[in-house]
């Protein structure tokens, strides 16, 4: 909070010198005392310019201070093998960032695949689900064009093929570094797809996968959202609401402004989640997410640009993925946690998709209390079913 808290400080000061140094500008071509109004102009325009190579200088030292919080038992110590690791790596030529924690470094690994495409959950997973760090290194990889992996790859360069390569090369660096010969993957949402592809191509390095608010079929998803935001509208009598929605047509949506247009129901539809007295702990703690030391200024930024930017120019190349079409075998154990409410990722596809499935082993897993999100609607209920499921624990 001292970086933000003294970037907003200088910014505002940047500001205010500034549109005193153009007014002062200004009032000189109208005046006739030029000369005593240039040296005040001077002392402004340097005192502006001090504070915004300073106001850079915060920004810097924000990004290189970014840290994850070491693990701490109940009496405050430190266990002696523990890790808390906050990492930039390589693959394929891009840049990318990880967090790795866990209390015992010969735990499992277990790499949790962020929603989006372009969001960022680094600083959430380790807020909602620390329980799971006591039994497994817990590894989150900000995906290219999200946090602070943002500037990894140009949004529009974007492909599946560019997940699937690096969650490949991220799963050989951490199979590498802790001597495992499979790692443990947990899907969310978009996320919840791309750990189908990974263990579709690659069955060899992962034990098992756990997808939640699993996407299926992501054209067939949007019209089934936008018509959901419609019902739900009409039972509300929120005729304005219909009208805006319906002027924008129905998806799947192509060109700059998919972003906004399926914000347009999806937000609405995360709202009535919300306000569902059956639904525990609705959802996300954004500001306290964005408030954690894993975030340096700019990352803080990129948060919003990957939910923004890369949500537009990736989610627009999804639509023809329908894993009931091409991913019917699959050759890992295969679990989904379903929230009972969730109208985000429509569940009647995942048990459509769970019955055509052949696997080693699959599950349905219901939380009765969740909407999309049951990692965070029931993360007690959540972290011991990973346990159950991946550890018979």
């Amino acid at each position: 909070m001292f970086f933000i808290s003294l970037f907003l400080v200088l910014t505002l000061t940047a500001a205010v010198s500034g549109a005193g140094l153009l007014i002062m500008l200004f009032v000189r071509t109208v005046s006739h005392k030029k000369k005593e109004r240039s040296s005040l102009i001077t002392k402004l325009a340097i005192f502006f310019v001090i504070i915004t190579v300073a106001n850079i200088c915060v920004i810097a030292v924000s990004q290189l201070r970014a840290w994850t919080p070491p693990i701490v038992d109940d009496n405050g110590s430190t266990p002696a093998n523990s890790i808390a690791e906050l990492t930039e790596l390589e693959f394929n030529g891009r840049k990318q960032w990880v967090s790795i924690r866990g209390w015992d470094k010969d735990k499992p690994v277990l790499l949790f695949l962020a929603g989006g495409p372009g969001g960022t959950q680094m600083a959430a997973v380790r807020h909602e689900l620390s329980e799971l760090e006591k039994h497994f290194v817990v590894v989150n990889w900000d995906q290219p064009g999200s946090g602070k992996s943002y500037r990894a790859q140009k949004t529009k360069n974007i492909t599946v093929d560019t997940y699937v390569q690096d969650g490949y090369a991220l799963t050989e660096y951490l199979k590498e570094r802790f001597d495992e010969e499979k790692i443990y993957l947990v899907g969310e949402s978009w996320g919840s797809a791309l750990g189908i592809f990974l263990i579709d191509k690659y069955p060899q390095s992962y034990h098992a996968f756990i997808g939640t608010g699993q996407m299926i079929d992501f054209e067939e998803t949007e019209r089934l959202d936008y018509k959901k935001a419609i019902e739900i509208a009409e039972e509300k009598g929120d005729t304005l609401f219909i009208k805006n929605l319906k002027k924008k047509g129905e998806p799947p949506y192509y060109g700059n402004k998919v972003t906004f247009k399926s914000a347009k129901y999806l937000n609405y539809l995360s709202a009535y989640m919300a306000r569902n007295p059956e639904i525990s702990n609705a959802g996300y703690n954004t500001l306290r997410d964005l408030a954690s030391p894993e975030y340096g200024i700019l990352d803080k930024l990129y948060f919003f640009l990957g939910l923004v930017n890369t949500f537009n120019d990736v989610y627009q190349k999804l639509y023809d993925i329908d894993l009931r079409e091409d991913y019917t075998t699959l050759d890992v154990p295969v679990y989904f946690f379903i929230g009972r409410h969730d109208i985000n990722a429509p569940t009647a596809l995942v048990e459509e998709y769970e019955r055509i499935l052949t696997a080693p082993e699959k599950k349905l897993i219901w939380f009765e209390h969740s909407g999309h999100s049951p990692w965070i609607n029931e993360r007690d209920k959540f972290a011991e079913e990973v346990l159950s499921c991946l550890l018979g624990a």
